[in-house]
C-alpha cells in the first residue's frame, strides 16, 4: 500500500485531465481525490423473492453489524417487491414493499462470506450500479436484453423487475463469465432468463426485437478506483494521464502545465486516454447494435463505471448523430441522489447541449463509486428488426419433458412434500440428459443465438438417487414439508464448509435416511445426505466456497 501522500499524488496525476471539469461544472476536486483514497461502503440488496429488508437487517444486526437503508433506491425496489408479492415462499409477514431493500454496510464488510448470502437472501452490488436498471423502466410483459450481463447483478434486477416471468436474455462473450453469471442467477432463484454467449456488437438480428435493452459496457473502470486502487500502478506504457488535449485538462491553469505531473501520468498503465480510445470502438459497436435491436418506441440505457468522456458522452453523441433524429436522449433524475450533468464540451469538441441530460455520479457527492448513465428512447417511426416472434430453440433433447419425466417429478414432490403450488407459473423442461431445468412458464428464448441455458438447472436425474440442485433447493425449500433439518449456527458453518457432522437425534427424528434439506433460522441452505449411521454429509457446492466463512 502506497503512503497516503504518494497515493494522492498518483491519483491526481492519473486523473488530472478531469481537473478542467471541476473548474467548469463539478465541485470539490479535493473531495473527489480524498474520496477515492477511502475504501467504499459495502452495498447489498435483500432478495424480495426470499426475504424482506427488515428481516435481513435483523439477521445482520445479530452479527453485530449495522445496515442502513438507501433512501434513493427504495422507491424502485418497493415497486419490484409489490410485483413479486405472493411469488416467494420465504416472504416475511409484513408487506415487503414497506421494508428497506437496498442497504449500506460498513466499508470492508465481506457480504459474500455470510451464510445469508449463500442462501440467496441478498446480493452485493454497488449502489450506483443499481441505477441503470431502475432508469431502464422495465415492466412485466417487456422483452428485455442485457447485452453485457456478467457477473449478473443487473441481470438479476431485470429479472425481478419482470416479476421473475417473461423473457430476459443475458449475454456475455466468455464461457467463464457466463458461468459466474449463471451461478448468481441460480443462487437468487431467477427463472425467466436465458444466457447467450456471443460478441454483443454482433448480436444476431434473428433474436428479434426488444422493448428494453441494457448496455452496461466494458470500460476502463476508473469509477471503481475505491475498490481497485491497483488500476493506478507504475510501469505501464503511457496508457493514462496526458494525451491529446492535455493542455486543456491536465494543466493546473491555462498555459501552465506541470511537466512532472504529465510525466508521472504517462507512467500508469491501468487507466487513461489511450485505453479509453481503444475501448471506444467496442462501446460504440455495442450501443449501435442495441439501437438496431430495440423495438421502435423502446428504451435503451447505456452505462459505464468510468469518468472518461471518450467512453461516455462522445459514444452517445456519435450514436445520436448516426440516427438522424430517430433517437432521443431522455432527461432523468433520481430524487434524493446528488448527480452531475453530462459533459457538453471536451478537448475542444462542442457537443449537443442535450448531452447534459446524461447522469454523472461523482464519488464524493454520495460516497459511492463513479458512474455514467444515458437513457435513450427510439422513435416510434424508426426502423427496427423483424418484430415477428423469433423461432424457439431446439435443444439437443428438445425443450419439452420426456415420457418418464413425470415420474421423476412425482418422486421429487413425494420425497420433500412439495405442494402443487410450487410449480405455479413454472415448467420443467430438458436441455440435456443430465436432468431437468425449471423455467418461467411464459419464457420464450430465441433459436439464435442458441441459449447456453434457460432457467435454473433444478433436478439431476442421470445419477442414482436423483438430486435436487442447490439452486433449486434455495428456490423450493421453504415450500417443503418433509425431510427438513434445522441446523444450529455452528452446524450451519460446518455445512457450508462441507465438513461431516453428526446432528443430535432430536434434530433428525422426523427425517429418514437419504437426501434432506437443511435450514438455518428457517432459511434453506441446500441439500445434504443423512446416512443410516446418523452422520450428515454436506452437498453444498464447492464452487460456492466463497460462502464458507459462515458468520
Amino acid at each position: 500500500m502506497n503512503p497516503p501522500s504518494t497515493a494522492r499524488t498518483d491519483l491526481e496525476a492519473a486523473l488530472g485531465r478531469y481537473r478542467c471539469l471541476f473548474d467548469q461544472q463539478v465541485d470539490d476536486w479535493d473531495g473527489f481525490i480524498e474520496t477515492l483514497l477511502r475504501p467504499p461502503p459495502t452495498w447489498i440488496w435483500a432478495n424480495p423473492l426470499r426475504i424482506d429488508g427488515s428481516r435481513l437487517r435483523a439477521l445482520i444486526a445479530a452479527e453485530g453489524i449495522g445496515a442502513e437503508p438507501v433512501p434513493w433506491l427504495q422507491p424502485w425496489w418497493s415497486s419490484v417487491a409489490r410485483r413479486l408479492a405472493g411469488i416467494g415462499f420465504e416472504a416475511a409477514p409484513e408487506p415487503a414493499a414497506a421494508s428497506p431493500i437496498a442497504l449500506r454496510l460498513p466499508a470492508g464488510f465481506k457480504a459474500g462470506q455470510r451464510w445469508w448470502y449463500c442462501a440467496g437472501l441478498a446480493h452485493a452490488q454497488e449502489a450506483v450500479s443499481q441505477l441503470p436498471v431502475m432508469l431502464l423502466d422495465v415492466a412485466p410483459g417487456h422483452r428485455v436484453l442485457d447485452l453485457c450481463a456478467a457477473p449478473g447483478g443487473k441481470t438479476a434486477q431485470l429479472a425481478l423487475a419482470l416479476g421473475n416471468r417473461g423473457t430476459l436474455l443475458a449475454n456475455d462473450f466468455a464461457a467463464e463469465r457466463i458461468a459466474a453469471l449463471q451461478g448468481n442467477l441460480d443462487r437468487l432463484g431467477v427463472l425467466n432468463c436465458s444466457t447467450t454467449r456471443c460478441d454483443g456488437g454482433n448480436y444476431p438480428a434473428a433474436a428479434g426485437a426488444f422493448d428494453r435493452i441494457l448496455v452496461d459496457a466494458p470500460c476502463s473502470s476508473e469509477g471503481t478506483l475505491r475498490r481497485n486502487p491497483s488500476l493506478v500502478q507504475p510501469g505501464g506504457r503511457g496508457e493514462t494521464g496526458a494525451g491529446e488535449g492535455a493542455g486543456e485538462c491536465v494543466g493546473i491553469r491555462a498555459g501552465s502545465i506541470d511537466r512532472r505531473r504529465v510525466d508521472r501520468a504517462r507512467a500508469y498503465a491501468g487507466i487513461g486516454p489511450e485505453r479509453s480510445r481503444r475501448m471506444a470502438g467496442r462501446q460504440r459497436a455495442l450501443l449501435r447494435k442495441a439501437v438496431q435491436l430495440c423495438r421502435p418506441g423502446g428504451r435503451i440505457v447505456y452505462s459505464t463505471c468510468t469518468f472518461a468522456p471518450e467512453e461516455n458522452e462522445l459514444i452517445v453523441a456519435d450514436i445520436l448523430d448516426e440516427h438522424n433524429g430517430h433517437l432521443e436522449l431522455l432527461p432523468c433524475e433520481v430524487p434524493g441522489l446528488v448527480t452531475g450533468a453530462g459533459v457538453t464540451r471536451w478537448q475542444g469538441r462542442q457537443l449537443d447541449p442535450s448531452l447534459a441530460r446524461c447522469l454523472r455520479l461523482w464519488p464524493q457527492a454520495n460516497d459511492t463509486g463513479g458512474f455514467f448513465i444515458a437513457v435513450l428512447e427510439k422513435s416510434a417511426q424508426a426502423s427496427g428488426v423483424d418484430d415477428r416472434a423469433p423461432a424457439q430453440p431446439r435443444h439437443r433433447h428438445g425443450f419439452q419433458l420426456e415420457a418418464d419425466d413425470d415420474g421423476w417429478l412425482r418422486q421429487l414432490c413425494d420425497h420433500y412434500g412439495l405442494p402443487a403450488s410450487a410449480w405455479s407459473n413454472r415448467r420443467f423442461h430438458r436441455q440435456t440428459r443430465r436432468g431437468l431445468h425449471l423455467v418461467a412458464a411464459d419464457h420464450c428464448p430465441p433459436a439464435s443465438p442458441s441459449p447456453q441455458g434457460s432457467g435454473l438447472f433444478a433436478y439431476r436425474t442421470n445419477i442414482r438417487p436423483p438430486k435436487l440442485t442447490t439452486g433449486a433447493a434455495l428456490l423450493l425449500g421453504a415450500a417443503a414439508t418433509r425431510q427438513i433439518l434445522e441446523l444450529s449456527g455452528e452446524q450451519r458453518d460446518r455445512y457450508l464448509r462441507r465438513e461431516p457432522m453428526r446432528p443430535d437425534p432430536e434434530q433428525i427424528a422426523d427425517c429418514r435416511p437419504g437426501q434432506i434439506l437443511v435450514r438455518h433460522r428457517g432459511c434453506t441452505l441446500g441439500v445434504a445426505v443423512l446416512h443410516r449411521s446418523g452422520a450428515l454429509e454436506s452437498l453444498f457446492p464447492s464452487r460456492w466456497s466463497g460462502c464458507t466463512a459462515g458468520a
